[in-house]
């Protein structure tokens, strides 16, 4: 029987099958270690967030300094005619003491009546007078070196809680001496204001500061 020619139908096959696995392998290497891996997103940094401003409070609103006790308010009325003034006082813990006030005049023009002024609560703890009364001194009242006493609000208008004493005249260049009784109502040290007014406007100092000082009596 004579043979038959194998033909060239199976090789094509085989070949097709060959380049069918080739084409598996060549795809399979694709993603191998030749491929280019893209990287994961970044993930995003989250932007920091603006610090909060530091709260400010309010300012502190400055605290007028309290006056202390004993304290004048200043007259409105001013007198420019300067004086200088000493005080000496010789007050005791208890009993009948002095307080002696001198004042010179430094101005060009008689003072007719100077008047001293300080608070009307001082007298609950030294209590300041021209002289100390009695029948006589009543009697002769006309004759003595002052003018007026004055627990305010009175004469002239006297501001409230202030006792005034008007004494005079003062002339240019003269110094008066004003001797008054302290008599001691509470034990202890005080302090208060003093003031020096021609009539109801405040003189002034020879360093040209308004005519008030700080009394302190031991």
């Amino acid at each position: 029987m004579p043979h038959r020619r194998l033909t060239g139908r199976p090789a094509r096959a085989a070949t097709r099958v060959a380049l069918s696995c080739a084409a598996v392998v060549f795809a399979a290497g694709c993603v191998g270690p030749f491929a280019t891996q893209t990287p994961p997103p970044a993930s995003a940094t989250p932007s920091p967030s603006p610090s909060a401003p530091a709260s400010v409070g309010p300012s502190a609103t400055p605290t007028a300094t309290p006056e202390p006790p004993l304290s004048l308010a200043l007259p409105a009325a001013r007198d420019a005619r300067r004086i200088r003034v000493t005080i000496q006082p010789t007050v005791p813990a208890s009993g009948v003491g002095h307080l002696t006030v001198r004042v010179t005049s430094l101005a060009t023009t008689r003072i007719t009546e100077l008047v001293l002024r300080w608070p009307t609560p001082l007298n609950g703890i030294v209590y300041l007078s021209p002289f100390q009364p009695s029948p006589s001194r009543l009697t002769d009242a006309l004759i003595q070196p002052w003018t007026k006493w004055v627990i305010g609000p009175g004469e002239q208008g006297e501001p409230a809680g202030t006792t005034s004493l008007g004494w005079g005249p003062l002339d240019s260049g003269a110094t008066l001496t004003i001797p008054l009784l302290a008599t001691r109502r509470a034990s202890g040290p005080v302090a208060f204001d003093l003031q020096f007014l021609a009539g109801d406007a405040l003189l002034t100092t020879a360093a040209g500061a308004p005519a008030e000082t700080r009394v302190s009596i031991p």
